[in-house]
């Protein structure tokens, strides 16, 4: 049957409040976030290429084209400020528009607030905009009393950010930020998970909400479909300056089994060279809902699992004592796969569930750093 006949609803305009905000720009003052007072975290390479992306624009290896074209994608990334500024709004151009079928646009193309002392952090507000957009202006929050606010602000999780700016009331101060509890950054290489799908704002990702929890800067290096642990990325990895740790988690993307079981520990080792006092800590994937109805895939996970543990024994074996495993599907609930949105990603409630559950063995390899 053809439904193309019927009207279509816009349920914006039957209800108010799933409408886009809109800005009133009288009085505002932009700031592009190119330096101080305003701090841009979570993406390494910024301050000497001023541009939001998350591996050098001319990588000094050759890289697969999918993972450029989703360096480009800004998780992980975000504004840092202090200010008491009664209104706070953001202006930017996005790279492209919210496709993905099973990820709201919010989490895909969005920006969200947090705004509290540093370990205090709560959620005050996302980004709410007409989707067939790429060039939007947003409000923050409007109307507030005159107080000096840390302001934290996620960015997109699957979307390029081409320009952005600021807007705080023009007689508003604006200060830098608060110094990180944790002062060297996380550096966190996987696959979709790990960039954040499908979080339905940046800042339920699990590495922001743990970003957050820590005090510390997390570097997201996940590359949907594409983490697979190639030599080029340990090496690219390897340039990020005195890291507070390592985490690989890219047990989702690299297969077959003979591809994990050599690619790991290959990438241990280019690693190593470089820095080989920080700590490393390795993670198996979260299970997923197939694995209800399907016991070959769980004996599959299981096998994968066994893999990895067995290189993290060799290597400990051998003398590095920095390196760590962690069997992830071990330490989650039962209940993890209803929080997810097609059996494998994480919803925001798996997220949280991933975070609660990955707080203690990050905690662990962070210990003394």
């Amino acid at each position: 049957m053809n439904d193309s006949s019927r009207p279509s609803v816009d349920v914006s305009d039957l209800d108010a409040h799933m409408r886009a905000g809109a800005v009133d720009a009288a009085g505002l003052r932009w700031h592009a976030p190119t330096g101080e007072p305003i701090a841009v975290r979570g993406l390494a390479w910024f301050a000497a290429e001023r541009r939001y992306r998350r591996l050098p624009l001319a990588p000094r290896l050759a890289i697969r084209p999918a993972v450029d074209e989703l360096a480009n994608c800004t998780a992980g990334a975000q504004l840092h400020l202090i200010t008491d500024s009664r209104r706070l709004s953001l202006r930017a151009r996005l790279g492209s528009f919210g496709l993905m079928h099973h990820m709201a646009a919010t989490g895909q193309s969005g920006f969200d607030c947090y705004v509290g002392a540093p370990g205090a952090e709560e959620y005050v507000s996302t980004t709410i905009w007409d989707q067939k957009l790429s060039a939007i202006t947003c409000p923050l929050y409007d109307g507030t009393q005159r107080a000096r606010r840390s302001v934290i602000i996620n960015f997109p999780l699957y979307q390029g950010v081409l320009e952005l700016a600021i807007g705080i009331d023009a007689d508003a101060a604006l200060a830098p930020p608060e110094p990180m509890r944790i002062a060297r950054p996380i550096v966190w290489y996987g696959t979709s998970i790990t960039q954040g799908g499908c979080a339905s704002r940046p800042g339920m990702a699990h590495t922001n909400i743990l970003a957050r929890r820590l005090g510390a800067e997390i570097l997201n290096l996940g590359f949907s479909g594409n983490g697979q642990g190639e030599p080029e990325l340990a090496h690219l990895l390897s340039d990020i300056p005195d890291p507070a740790c390592l985490v690989l988690d890219f047990d989702g993307n690299c297969y077959p089994d003979e591809k994990l079981s050599g690619n790991l520990p290959e990438f241990i080792r280019i690693y190593r060279a470089v820095h080989p006092q920080v700590p490393i800590l390795v993670m198996t994937r979260p299970p997923y809902a197939s694995e209800r109805i399907h016991e070959r895939e769980r004996i599959a996970r299981e096998a994968r699992v066994g893999i990895q543990q067995r290189v993290v024994e060799i290597l400990q074996a051998a003398g590095d004592r920095a390196l760590t495993f962690c069997d992830v599907a071990a330490i989650l609930p039962a209940s993890y796969v209803d929080g997810t949105v097609d059996g494998g990603h994480p919803t925001d409630l798996g997220f949280q569930l991933l975070a609660d559950a990955l707080a203690a063995p990050l905690r662990g390899v962070l210990r003394g750093r």
